[in-house]
């Protein structure tokens, strides 16, 4: 039981720390467009994303249990579902961190007076586009980016399928938990430097995505 727990603790933080590198590249932006972000509003838009991140695994942990239940024949299927879905999504996030990263080289091999102007004439139109949508994000908008964010944390009911409702649980929670210590450190580093991070989280993000769905389809194929 204790190294099912280990287990269990260390996929779901490592779950957490993938799924939450979108709500961590969408904090670098909300901290850049306010700077003078208090403690409180700050824990409030970290909070919002994890709690978003908590609920969506729990919905769809719910949704894959009562199907499994009703049509046992589909259980087998489930970590090839776990599989597809996950390197889908890690996958998506890691062209565009490597897309992104790729942009961000090739505007560096303009000559550099072109390059200061670009970069002074982008910056002030990224913090005018920022500070219009973010410096007074709404409830609206933020519960759009709550949703936006976790609605691929929605699979990872099928990676804790197996689980009983008491491990469900802990999992999202500790999930919400992760996301939420990233989107605080999102948003304060985003405040200093802005968006620079967001390429890399994607990379970072994306492949712990793929290694995960990897695991578990081992895991449930061949043992």
């Amino acid at each position: 039981m204790q190294n099912l727990t280990l287990d269990l603790i260390i996929t779901a933080a490592l779950l957490g720390a993938g799924l939450a590198m979108d709500a961590f590249s969408v904090s670098l932006a909300n901290g850049l467009a306010e700077p003078k972000m208090s403690g409180g509003r700050t824990a409030g838009i970290a909070g919002t994303y994890a709690g978003f991140q908590f609920a969506m695994p729990m919905i769809g942990w719910f949704l894959v249990t009562r199907v499994a239940e009703k049509f046992e024949a589909f259980r087998p299927f489930i970590p090839w579902i776990a599989l597809v879905l996950l390197l889908m999504i890690g996958g998506s996030m890691l062209k565009d961190g490597i897309s992104e990263n790729r942009d961000a080289r090739g505007s560096d091999k303009s000559d550099k007076s072109d390059r200061e102007a670009f970069v002074e004439n982008d910056a002030e139109q990224i913090e005018k586009d920022a500070i219009s949508s973010a410096t007074r994000l709404g409830i609206g908008a933020l519960m759009m980016q709550g949703i936006a964010t976790s609605i691929d944390a929605l699979s990872v009911g099928f990676t804790i399928s197996d689980y009983d409702f008491k491990m469900a649980l802990a999992s999202a929670l500790i999930i919400g938990i992760v996301t939420f210590a990233i989107c605080v450190a999102g948003l304060r580093i985003g405040r200093r430097l802005g968006t620079v991070l967001a390429g890399k989280a994607s990379i970072l993000g994306g492949i712990i995505l793929i290694a995960i769905g990897l695991e578990i389809w081992v895991k449930g194929v061949f043992f």
